[in-house]
């Protein structure tokens, strides 16, 4: 409060704002999206570890896509280019490490552009989109090019093992029930999208987001824990089960979801009990469309599906002031 004057009279200028009045300049969008760009790095390391060239052909293709197309809707709508915030290549880092090596250019140009029009533009930029813009390019090439995401292919990954001539690991234990060993899930020498292989490559990338605080701890937690308990009950049901509450926690897109998708600020929830709800729905619904539907994997359906009710968990979660009814 300060006063203000008009030569004869002083009267006080009162500024409303909502807390917190005290905050640190250094969280700003480019630092945030430089972390999450930091912890892309053991993931990204392990992608092109095991697919080679495929893997940076393909995050190239998306990420120059997701920063054109960026450019070019921002144009369209009058306002000021932003690309040095880093979201849009953010943006095609996530969509390229959702898409697997054998996908064709095309389906990484597409899916970008329509990560940037459909997922952002269309809400009205950076801040202001409802759905996780990857997962909305994502969902849509996996509509429209099925037969291209079904990350089947060739590669000798130089390792003795071809990876790509195998099927995904939550694919063959749907289809033949066979279960593939643990440590290939966690080192990430199987099928899959680029950047799902690897569970260890996905934890140490997504702790790396928690310490620094980019990424809610609560909401990969929610989704981590409901996840293993459903598989644990599953397991608890049919013993004989070779498929375990651990593989569906290695296993597929969940660490990566958990951690690199579920956490983006914009579209998850603000409040700490919001965050527990949208994890654990997350959670929930992944093992739900795994266990029940015709797909392997339920993660981007699953986040998308809490995406749409953030709105709603944040009304419902809103925290009750000090001294308040």
């Amino acid at each position: 409060m300060k006063p203000e004057t008009d030569g004869i009279h002083s009267t006080p200028a009162i500024h409303v704002a909502p807390s917190p009045h005290i905050f640190s300049m250094g969280m700003t969008t480019r630092n945030m999206m430089r972390d999450v760009l930091i912890a892309f790095g053991p993931v990204v390391f392990a992608a092109v570890y095991y697919f080679r060239w495929f893997a940076v052909k393909q995050l190239a293709i998306c990420v120059a896509a997701s920063v054109v197309a960026e450019a070019i809707f921002t144009r369209m709508r009058v306002r000021p280019l932003c690309l040095g915030d880093l979201s849009a290549v953010v943006t095609g880092v996530i969509l390229g490490l959702s898409l697997p090596a054998t996908a064709p250019w095309y389906v990484g140009c597409i899916g970008g552009a329509v990560a940037m029009g459909i997922g952002k533009m269309v809400f009205g930029g950076l801040g202001m989109n409802l759905f996780n813009p990857a997962m909305v390019g994502r969902a849509f090439v996996m509509i429209a090019f099925a037969g291209h995401l079904a990350a089947s292919g060739y590669i000798d990954s130089g390792s003795g093992v071809d990876i790509l001539s195998q099927a995904t690991p939550l694919t063959a234990y749907k289809q033949t029930g066979t279960a593939t060993p643990l440590g290939f899930l966690f080192w990430g020498n199987t099928n899959g999208s680029i950047g799902e292989t690897s569970a260890l490559a996905c934890l140490l990338g997504g702790l790396y987001l928690c310490f620094r605080r980019v990424a809610s701890w609560e909401i990969p937690a929610g989704i981590l824990i409901s996840a293993v308990f459903i598989g644990g009950l599953a397991n608890l049901a049919n013993l004989s089960n070779p498929w375990t509450a651990v593989h569906h926690l290695l296993g597929g897109a969940l660490l990566f979801g958990a951690f690199f998708i579920a956490t983006d600020p914009v579209t998850s929830p603000l409040t700490s009990k919001g965050k527990w709800i949208f994890g654990v729905g997350i959670g929930v619904l992944v093992m739900l469309l795994r266990f029940l539907s015709g797909y392997p994997e339920g993660v981007m359906f699953a986040v998308l599906l809490m995406n749409a009710v953030t709105p709603l968990i944040n009304r419902w979660t809103i925290p009750r002031p000090f001294g308040g009814v």
